[in-house]
C-alpha cells in the first residue's frame, strides 16, 4: 500500500466514479483504475461495487474511506500550518452551514482578510453538517444549535428572535403584539418538524399549553413566506430570515421569548488548527457585543 493508491481510492470514493476521479487528480483513468485494483489485490478485498460508470463503497471501502479522509485532512492541515507562516497566501477551507444566512457575514469577512484562501461552502441540514464535521468533509460548520457530542467544539455566534407574520388582510395586521394563546385555532404555515425554528416555536407552545393545527408544513423558509403572502395562514420564521414586503406584517409575541441561535462548530481535536482557528477568530470578532447587536457572549461547549 502506498500514498498514491490511497489518494486514487479517496478520489474515486469522493467523486463517485473513476472518470470523475481522473479529472480531479488530472491523471489518466487507466492509472486510477490500476492503483485501486492494486490496493484491492494486495489485501484480497473489494473496495467498490461497480455499477456501470458509478461506484459504491463496500463495507471495507467505507471503513477505509473514514481513515483516508482523516489522512487527507491532516495533509491539508499540515499545508495550512506551513502556509500560515507565510501569511495564508494559499489554502482551502471547507465550510458547512444549515443556510446561507448563518454564514454569509463570516465568509465575507474571512475572504476580505485572507483573499488567497479558497472557501468551499456546503449547505445542508444540521444532521448532514454534523456528519460532515465528524468525517472531515468540512472543517467548520455553522449550525443553529449545540450538538450534544463531546467530539465537537461549539462557539455561540448569534441569537435571533422567532417572528410571527401575517398577510396585510389578516386581523392581526393592525397590531404590534399578540399573546401566544391567540394563535390557537388560527391557520398556521410552519417549517417542517425538526427544523430549529419549528423546535423553538413548538417548545414555546408546549410550555404555554397552546395547541395549534398547521395547515401547511414546508421545508423552506422562502416557501413559508410565499404561502403567507398568498393569505394561506400565519407564518413563523427566524427573524433574520424574514423578508419585509408591503403585503406582510410582523407581530411580536408578548408573553414568550422565542429565539434561535447560530453556533460555529468544528472537531474539538482540530480547534487549534491554524486555518480553523483563523475562522473562529473572525467569528469571535464579529460576535463581540460592542460591535454588533444581537450577538451572544462566546463560550466553548462540547455538549
Amino acid at each position: 500500500m502506498n500514498h498514491t493508491q490511497l489518494r486514487s481510492f479517496h478520489a474515486v470514493a469522493t467523486e463517485g466514479g473513476f472518470t470523475a476521479a481522473s479529472k480531479i487528480l488530472n491523471v489518466g483513468q487507466p492509472t486510477i483504475t490500476t492503483q485501486v485494483k492494486a490496493l484491492e489485490r494486495n489485501f484480497n478485498i473489494e473496495l467498490f461495487h461497480r455499477r456501470g460508470r458509478r461506484v459504491e463503497l463496500t463495507e471495507a471501502g467505507t471503513d477505509l474511506f473514514h481513515i483516508v479522509q482523516r489522512i487527507v485532512s491532516l495533509e491539508a492541515e499540515a499545508e495550512n500550518t506551513l502556509n500560515a507562516y507565510g501569511g495564508f497566501q494559499t489554502g482551502r477551507l471547507y465550510v458547512g452551514a444549515v443556510g446561507p444566512y448563518h454564514a454569509t457575514e463570516m465568509l465575507s469577512t474571512f475572504h476580505e482578510r485572507y483573499p488567497g484562501i479558497r472557501l468551499s461552502v456546503k449547505v445542508g441540514n444540521s444532521t448532514e453538517m454534523v456528519e460532515q464535521i465528524l468525517d472531515y468533509s468540512v472543517d467548520v460548520a455553522v449550525l443553529a444549535h449545540v450538538e450534544d457530542d463531546p467530539r465537537i467544539f461549539a462557539m455561540p455566534y448569534s441569537r435571533h428572535p422567532v417572528v410571527v407574520f401575517v398577510n396585510k388582510s389578516h386581523r392581526f395586521a393592525g397590531r404590534r403584539q399578540i399573546g401566544l394563546a391567540e394563535l390557537e385555532g388560527e391557520p398556521m404555515v410552519l417549517r417542517e418538524v425538526g427544523s430549529t425554528t419549528r423546535l423553538a416555536f413548538d417548545t414555546a407552545l408546549q410550555e404555554a399549553g397552546v395547541r395549534i393545527e398547521p395547515v401547511m408544513e414546508i421545508g423552506s423558509r422562502e416557501a413559508v413566506w410565499l404561502a403567507v403572502a398568498r393569505g394561506i395562514g400565519i407564518g413563523v420564521v427566524s427573524g433574520f430570515e424574514y423578508i419585509p414586503h408591503p403585503d406582510l406584517h410582523t407581530v411580536s409575541v408578548s408573553d414568550a421569548d422565542i429565539y434561535t441561535t447560530a453556533h460555529v462548530n468544528c472537531l474539538a481535536e482540530r480547534r487549534d488548527a491554524r486555518l480553523i482557528s483563523a475562522f473562529f477568530d473572525i467569528a469571535e470578532a464579529l460576535n463581540a457585543p460592542q460591535n454588533i447587536g444581537g450577538r451572544i457572549t462566546p463560550r466553548a461547549s462540547g455538549s
